[in-house]
């Protein structure tokens, strides 16, 4: 099908990945079904009053996953598949290989891990004043650090024998090598304490460590361009961009409202108020069709959404259905976290009652079991050419920031069932790693604005009913793996399998 919707992408593909994605949460949450009258359905999410043996404890959210990324969860499982919206609880342990990841804290500020990065969490903590304390340890690697401009928080990085502690609005790079580590200084200033004492380090500055040898690190007043910058600074942009929060409530700061902002809009509809609804989802699609359970100790099973929007409408608000018009999501002030188990559902309007968890998982059983009760929809490539958005596919496989205004694709979807995109090849000359090609990754579309096309250093494509996913950007590029019918669960740069299979009701 033709479609006026084309764009020209520049990809090559640096390193192909492997890659899994999921999410896990879980909550109470009481429901109100539609009545006899036809008025709207409801469900509505509501937290429960933590115990005290939990109120400090925090989740933080993996944000992006592309390519080969486990974790472990302290499940007994050891190292899993990384789910993309899966909850980061204290003492987790994330490990990218032929892979990169993002992490996104409550604030918005994010952390990235690029290829064969291994850190620890072990500290998520909520202070009596209210702050947030963090800890992040890195055991090997490459890390990104962008810290929001929240004050009263506290963020510590540490590695070796030493620990940094950060100040607001701070941008790093942290790389720890067998012998040295180096501490690049973007943005912001850096307090470092180590053996022989403290010191700090400040904007265009980089400190080395020699780790062999507990001698003072040395300073440098510049900045040497790192391997994945360009990767990093095009995630920053897509944030700053997208990170718009006037539709939301009052609030200064929306925990993973850039995804919601790129992959959907709040519309006024007769009967509903105001309601935020994704892209490219028609009447008859329902948000919890497709989705994953993780099995958190102590905690139970978490529900996990796969859409790459798919964080803040599972843990706050309400989804609400409005006839002739389709499931939207409407937003409170109350936030759920782990416990955020999706409230029951009578069948209504045509649609089945939300999924329920299976039964607790015994030794040796995967913690993490796939939901698909209808095929999922999702775009993707249909030829190495050819990107096709298919309506219901709501997002699902469709690289964040790379396409521009989705909102100008979604009316023409919307009528025809699908939009074609043209892609373009364009290798360069730069080798990264491997020894492959990589790619500028950029978009350029007559009559977009340049805000529009930050943040287009990635590209991801799928086909529909869970083929593989491929994406590329500057100087790393990844693959998800296959989403099998009744055990897979697709997400924007990495497809994944849940582990233990399917559930169809």
């Amino acid at each position: 099908m033709k479609s006026d919707f084309r764009t020209t992408l520049a990809m090559s593909l640096a390193l192909m990945i492997v890659g899994s994605a999921l999410a896990a949460q879980q909550t109470k949450a009481a429901t109100q079904t539609a009545g006899s009258d036809g008025t709207p359905t409801v469900i509505t999410s509501q937290p429960s009053t933590p115990p005290v043996t939990d109120s400090q404890v925090r989740i933080v959210r993996l944000s992006e996953v592309r390519g080969e990324v486990q974790i472990d969860r302290n499940t007994g499982q050891g190292f899993e598949p990384a789910l993309l919206n899966l909850p980061v609880t204290q003492g987790s342990t994330l490990h990218t290989g032929a892979g990169v990841a993002e992490i996104e804290f409550e604030d918005n500020s994010t952390l990235r891990l690029t290829p064969n990065t291994i850190l620890q969490f072990p500290q998520l903590e909520l202070l009596p004043s209210g702050a947030k304390a963090s800890t992040v340890n890195v055991q090997a690697g490459t890390v990104y650090l962008s810290l929001a401009r929240t004050k009263g928080d506290e963020f510590r990085l540490t590695f070796a024998h030493d620990k940094l502690t950060l100040t607001p609005s701070s941008h790093i790079r942290l790389h720890l090598g067998h012998t040295k580590a180096r501490l690049a200084v973007m943005g912001g200033s850096v307090q470092v304490e180590e053996p022989t004492g403290t010191m700090t380090a400040g904007r265009k500055q980089t400190l080395t460590f020699d780790l062999a040898n507990q001698t003072a690190p040395i300073l440098a007043k510049n900045v040497v361009k790192g391997q994945y910058d360009s990767w990093d600074q095009s995630a920053i942009d897509y944030h700053r961009v997208n990170a718009k929060s006037s539709s939301y409530a009052s609030s200064s700061n929306v925990y993973g409202i850039s995804d919601m902002n790129y992959y959907g809009e709040f519309v006024n509809v007769a009967g509903c108020a105001r309601i935020w609804r994704p892209y490219f989802a028609s009447p008859g699609w329902d948000p919890f069709a497709t989705g994953t359970w993780a099995w958190y100790p102590g905690s139970g099973y978490s529900w996990v959404s796969p859409y790459p929007w798919g964080w803040t409408p599972y843990h706050s608000g309400a989804w609400q259905y409005c006839p002739a018009y389709g499931w939207g999501w409407r937003p409170s002030s109350s936030w759920v976290g782990l416990k955020n188990q999706p409230p029951p559902r009578q069948p209504t309007h045509g649609f089945p009652p939300v999924p329920r968890p299976p039964v607790p998982p015994t030794h040796g059983i995967p913690t993490l079991v796939a939901v698909n009760r209808e095929p999922a929809v999702a775009s993707g490539l249909s030829s190495p050419d050819r990107f096709v958005i298919r309506r219901d596919s709501a997002g699902l496989g469709i690289p964040r920031g790379t396409l521009g205004n989705l909102g100008h694709m979604s009316g023409r979807v919307e009528q025809r069932g699908s939009a074609n995109l043209t892609v373009y090849s364009a290798p360069v000359a730069t080798g990264v790693g491997n020894g492959k090609s990589a790619s500028s990754g950029s978009i350029s579309s007559a009559g977009r604005t340049s805000a529009e096309r930050l943040g287009a250093s990635g590209y991801a494509g799928g086909r529909s009913g869970g083929e593989n996913y491929a994406s590329a950007m500057e100087h790393a590029s990844s693959g998800g793996d296959t989403g099998h019918s009744g055990g897979g669960s697709m997400s924007t740069g990495g497809g994944s399998t849940g582990g233990g299979g399917g559930e169809r009701r």
